[in-house]
């Protein structure tokens, strides 16, 4: 796969609340996420972080890449909404990621990293899983 031989670490804050979500559309996104991060930066470690911000969980997934092209952040999700195709930012991923987490209610956004790289970020509002009945007879 396109993971194969790179180190994806994974830094989650120890008090991080229940949240709500579709596990098969959530999957989708990290997939997208992880596999634009593999495809834009060829080397170096891809970082995904998760803390509590506010009334959400704010997740990013970050790599060392050469960054997002000069037009800004926004743009890497304006253009496949668009539908052109342009090398850099995703292909139609990153539009479905956006429709995925706006969905749950959150929002996504590319920023640039400081050290150079790019972090895709999103957020997931808090939520209370459900709670499983007990099977009637136990």
């Amino acid at each position: 796969g396109v993971l194969a031989g790179r180190e994806v670490r994974v830094a989650l804050a120890p008090d991080l609340p229940p949240l709500e979500f579709d596990a098969v559309l959530l999957e989708r996104v990290f997939c997208n996420l992880l596999e634009n991060a593999a495809k834009y930066a060829p080397r170096g470690t891809i970082l995904i972080t998760a803390h509590l911000e506010g009334e959400a969980v704010e997740i990013a997934v970050a790599d060392a890449g050469p960054g997002l092209p000069p037009q800004g952040e926004d743009s890497v999700f304006d253009l496949f909404e668009r539908g052109r195709h342009s090398g850099a930012g995703g292909g139609l991923g990153l539009a479905i990621c956006r429709a995925i987490v706006e969905v749950h209610g959150g929002r996504i956004r590319a920023e640039r990293r400081v050290e150079g790289g790019t972090r895709m970020v999103f957020t997931l509002p808090l939520g209370t899983p459900p709670v499983l009945e007990e099977e009637a007879g136990e």
